[in-house]
């Protein structure tokens, strides 16, 4: 069984920039699901460029794969 890799981008402001807990997590802004890391790195850098100004601001890559397949090692 093939495994395949996917990345969440998404963020939103945050209640305190030294803490990551989104203010409003009904708000998040999904920027989207990437099939690399590359992709995703590409448009989280984007996204935080656009952002680069608000302390409050932030976002995030998450590595869905890892959810999907929990009992894998060192994916």
């Amino acid at each position: 069984m093939s495994r395949q890799d996917l990345y969440l981008v998404f963020g939103g402001a945050l209640v305190d920039p030294r803490e990551n807990v989104l203010a409003e997590p009904d708000k998040t802004d999904v920027v989207g699901v990437f099939a690399t890391y590359d992709a995703a790195l590409k448009a989280w850098r984007g996204r935080s460029q656009a952002n680069v100004d608000d302390a409050y601001v932030r976002y995030f890559i998450a590595p869905l794969h890892r959810l999907m397949h929990p009992d894998e090692e060192g994916v």
